[in-house]
């Protein structure tokens, strides 16, 4: 049987580590990346240290600060994190070209049809990508996205689990079933109720019955539940927006410090734009009031919009249109979408055939 060799690549910590790595005192000790300790905001990453006193992603910062008062909240440096990411998928295309980025910091690669065995090549990867960054990522290598993806958890952090085809059964038996991809927090207290609390019960459930119970994710929950995962590495995936949007420390009305704060992003989104070599048609401003009622104004400009310049020309004709000056803020964002650049970064890579028959070992 001819199996597909699929590697699933996620950064340890990444937006923690990138801090700790350009600021070495930080080594070793609990970093948040997020919202200041006594602001509204929410953690967006933080360091395995921090992870220790039971700190997680989107926590209110607030109680991560109760959970260790000692940790170092650091504001997010997106501009820094989105150009490592970029150095990191480069390394994934000196591989192959059919990547998947699920996010800044994970994708799956496909290298069904490297000559290379599998496990080899991450194991390059994840070695490029300290000695390029000095930044660790732990990998999982499997025949299909569910495995690989399960399998670099498995020994985190700066690490790498196989799971081959004869493994894969008793692997999915043992695996706790908030673990299963599709398996959220409502869904796997769901299941627990039912008395499914592993792969081994899951296995055990009719299609049927799961059918019934989940809808077409009881399909989907039949055949991983069995080791079988058919979605391929999609390659043809076109990132439609860039932008950045930033939680204020505090409600706000001044029109002058609203402009100030939407310039600063202005020039964010625009490095971002030049890093993807892309071009932009529409603006979209985002507001969120103090009620928490978000509002959003666009416009499209079909000669295309890349300058920070050009951005502000257009969101103080689009803020006009809002009640920013008259109603308290606690939010600005702005994205550029509708992009025209055919040379971009974002736009697919080419699929090349699968013909390998070779597999992990």
């Amino acid at each position: 049987m001819e199996y597909r060799k699929i590697i699933h690549v996620d950064m340890d910590a990444f937006y923690a580590s990138v801090e700790q790595r350009d600021q070495p005192k930080l080594k070793g000790k609990p970093v948040i990346v997020g919202g200041a300790p006594k602001s509204r905001g929410v953690v967006a990453a933080c360091s395995y240290e921090a992870r220790k006193y039971g700190i997680h992603s989107a926590m209110p910062s607030k109680t991560a600060y109760k959970f260790c008062p000692c940790a170092v909240f650091l504001p997010p440096r997106f501009d820094v994190y989105e150009s490592v990411s970029i150095q990191i998928r480069d390394i994934f295309y000196q591989y192959t070209d059919l990547v998947e980025p699920l996010s800044l910091d994970e994708a799956y690669l496909d290298v069904t049809d490297q000559k290379h065995y599998a496990t080899r090549i991450a194991k390059e990867i994840r070695q490029n990508i300290h000695k390029e960054t000095g930044l660790t990522a732990s990998a999982g290598v499997s025949y299909n996205k569910f495995l690989a993806k399960i399998a670099s958890d498995v020994n985190k952090p700066n690490g790498m689990r196989v799971i081959l085809p004869e493994e894969a059964d008793m692997f999915i038996e043992k695996l706790p079933i908030g673990k299963f991809y599709g398996v959220g927090k409502v869904t796997e207290k769901r299941m627990h109720d039912l008395g499914i609390k592993t792969g081994a019960d899951l296995k055990r459930m009719d299609k049927t019955r799961l059918v019934e119970l989940f809808g077409k994710s009881g399909l989907f929950f039949y055949d991983i539940a069995r080791g079988i995962d058919h979605r391929t590495v999609e390659t043809n995936y076109i990132r439609k927006s860039v932008g950045r949007e930033i939680t204020l420390p505090e409600d706000i009305t001044d029109m002058s410090n609203i402009l100030k704060i939407l310039e600063d992003i202005a020039i964010s989104v625009e490095n971002l734009l030049n890093e993807y070599n892309a071009i932009g048609q529409t603006v979209v401003l985002k507001l969120k009031y103090f009620d928490f009622q978000s509002v959003t104004r666009n416009i499209t400009d079909h000669k295309g919009i890349q300058k920070a310049c050009d951005i502000m020309r257009y969101i103080e004709k689009l803020i006009k249109n809002t009640e920013a000056g008259r109603k308290k803020v606690r939010l600005l964002g702005i994205s550029i979408s509708n992009f025209i650049d055919d040379n971009s970064q974002i736009k697919k890579y080419k699929q090349l055939p699968l013909n390998f028959k070779g597999f992990l070992t």
